[in-house]
């Protein structure tokens, strides 16, 4: 399922049972693992997570009623080069030893603790209603225009600009090419951070 979603179809759908995004992720990777594909678990975790956009997560209460819980995206995270040469700046071999360690430092936290993904609710079921936690990225906003007709582009352009404040340039023509995302990713970054810290959800407009 992994490979062919990688290079043989434009969407692949799939079922699980995994209770969390994070075990979703982790019961993947050691599938892929068991079946010999990869031996080492970080590459198996990332060729897993290039894969998963959108998690719906679908519960069964105990009335037996069934409904989707939450829709999940999942964010895989650039490895950025964070390195500095501002130990030639330095005029003492102390100040070049602390530039030089703090590089050391990033070396090791990205080997030993790098981060491959993040993950945000895009949209919750509370109290009989669904609410709007957080905006969709930029690159699956893109990914999902490019895949609409000028119809449905109008419309997800609206639906953009309505709950989330994401403009798009040229929306109400459907221009699919033109669009407008400067302040997305500060956007999405600091959804995701408040969303962290219990942010009230926001209802959805219809």
């Amino acid at each position: 399922m992994i490979q062919s979603a990688q290079v043989a179809s434009k969407f692949t759908l799939f079922t699980h049972h995994a209770k969390t995004f994070p075990d979703l992720v982790t019961a993947l990777r050691n599938s892929m693992l068991r079946a010999g594909v990869f031996r080492n678990e970080r590459t198996a975790e990332e060729q897993v997570v290039q894969v998963l956009n959108f998690d719906i997560h679908l519960v069964k209460d105990f009335r037996g009623r069934r409904y989707i819980e939450r829709i999940t995206e999942c964010i895989p995270v650039e490895d950025k080069n964070e390195y500095t040469f501002d130990h030639r700046k330095e005029k003492t071999l102390e100040g070049k030893l602390d530039k030089f360690m703090d590089n050391a430092t990033r070396y090791f936290t990205k080997s030993t603790n790098r981060e491959l993904y993040k993950y945000v609710n895009i949209m919750e079921y509370h109290d009989g209603t669904y609410v709007l936690t957080n905006p969709i990225s930029e690159h699956n906003i893109l990914e999902m225009r490019n895949n609409m007709d000028d119809n449905d582009v109008v419309e997800f352009d609206k639906f953009l600009q309505r709950n989330w404040g994401i403009k798009m340039k040229g929306f109400e023509a459907g221009e699919k090419e033109d669009y407008d995302l400067d302040d997305l990713a500060k956007m999405q970054e600091q959804e995701a951070k408040t969303s962290k810290r219990g942010r009230k959800p926001k209802t959805i407009k219809e």
